[in-house]
């Protein structure tokens, strides 16, 4: 579906049809939200589109605006349905994996309002850049719809670098717009979480609630719930590893439930951690500046001597070792 929306918005110098078959999309058949496209392929993707649309900078700011409600399916009507807006983030949190296994959300308190978060591992590739940005673009255009007060964004903010020139994004969200930032996410005005929904139904949040709620229980991917798994663990290293209760609470099971889930696929939760660990410390040692007892707390270490142990067992190397062999040459521009 997304894949579809992009080319909507290329240029008509490109291949339009081609594009989609490179990525296994058959560009005659009917939009279908349950074929999914690998992240890898999705990224080049934009990435080729990229080189030959001249307006290739603002591309996910049109794919982002052109979103419904309606494409989104079940979770569309339960944003529709919920209370406020909140509610409506709510469910992004909750049920995002419903629509894709590699994106997650998270709604972080600020003085002013609240940030929705989107969380996406992997290496900051131009590819990932725009798919981020128009995923910042969809979350903006959602919220306008179902909210019954004009949408009032106080910034908007993403981890990758700046594209060439920023007066375009900062014009389509109206907002300052930060590059280099600690997070993708959109930070919205206190009362616009608050104002009651255009469509605001108890009766059908609880519907369409049971509904998702079925859905994720149906998901039979393992692979699914060891990357929920890791990317909440991820998110939580800082402040130490979460324990196992905390994560099936935030999951919506029972401790027992994700260890035996975890059990039938071959993993433990202590590998998971391991494993969000390990990632986690080998993206910022490779695109940070940050110092070894900086990463090490970030990881959940409350020592860099044990930091530097665990990275030893992980990657036959020190961390610092690692930093010096993985630099990565200069990210492509835009």
């Amino acid at each position: 579906m997304f894949a579809h929306k992009v080319i909507r918005q290329v240029g008509p110098s490109l291949d339009r049809r081609a594009l989609l078959r490179g990525i296994g999309v058959d560009p005659d058949a009917a939009v279908d939200r349950s074929v999914m496209v690998a992240d890898e392929d999705y990224y080049a993707f934009l990435e080729r589109i990229a080189l030959d649309d001249p307006r290739a900078v603002d591309l996910p700011l049109r794919v982002g605006a052109s979103m419904e409600l309606d494409d989104y399916g079940a979770m569309g009507f339960a944003w529709k349905s919920a209370e406020n807006l909140r509610g409506s983030w709510e469910r992004a949190v909750r049920y995002a994996f419903v629509l894709t296994s590699v994106s997650a959300y998270e709604i972080e308190d600020a003085r002013e309002g609240a940030w929705l978060m989107l969380r996406r591992e992997g290496p900051r590739r131009l590819g990932l850049q725009l798919s981020n940005e128009a995923s910042i673009a969809s979350l903006a255009a959602i919220s306008q719809q179902v909210t019954t007060a004009p949408l009032r964004l106080l910034a908007v903010s993403f981890e990758h670098g700046a594209p060439e020139r920023v007066d375009a994004h900062e014009a389509h969200f109206g907002c300052p717009v930060h590059f280099d930032a600690p997070r993708d996410g959109l930070l919205v005005a206190s009362e616009n979480l608050l104002h009651q929904n255009r469509l605001a139904d108890p009766g059908m949040v609880r519907f369409f609630d049971a509904h998702l709620d079925k859905e994720l229980a149906e998901l039979d991917d393992d692979h699914s719930l060891e990357h929920r798994v890791r990317s909440h663990v991820a998110r939580s290293l800082s402040d130490g590893a979460p324990t196992v209760s905390s994560t099936a609470k935030r999951l919506g099971m029972s401790a027992r439930s994700l260890q035996r889930r975890l059990a039938a696929s071959g993993q433990s939760y202590q590998q998971l951690i391991d494993e969000a660990r390990r990632q986690l410390a080998e993206r910022l040692l490779r695109q940070t500046d940050y110092s070894l007892s900086e990463v090490a707390f970030l990881t959940g270490f409350s020592e860099q001597s044990a930091f530097t142990r665990a990275f030893k067992r992980w990657a036959g190397q020190t961390p610092r070792s690692y930093r010096l062999a993985a630099r990565p040459s200069d990210p492509p521009t835009r």
